[in-house]
């Protein structure tokens, strides 16, 4: 099965965590743009995170795999971006 193809600048959600930005599997970021992989590997995304009241709080890149447009039957939920591990 295809991939389904995102659009630019819709919000997607992570489908792996990412300690390194303190970021879980099933936040929601804006995709804003992809990387080329600079050896055959994986495609990268920009993905923009912000907070609950529509703030920046960072940019991040990750593989094209760890995110998935968002669907239907799912809900949102909140955290704090603090949190320790």
């Amino acid at each position: 099965m295809k991939d389904p193809e995102i659009s630019l600048y819709s919000r997607v959600s992570l489908n792996r965590d990412f300690p390194e930005y303190n970021l879980r599997q099933g936040d929601i970021a804006t995709f804003i743009d992809t990387v080329p992989a600079p050896d055959d590997s994986e495609e990268g995304c920009i993905l923009e995170v912000f907070n609950a009241l529509g703030e920046s709080v960072d940019v991040v890149t990750v593989p094209k795999s760890a995110i998935a447009p968002l669907r239907p039957d799912e809900i949102l939920t909140v955290r704090s971006h603090l949190e320790v591990k």
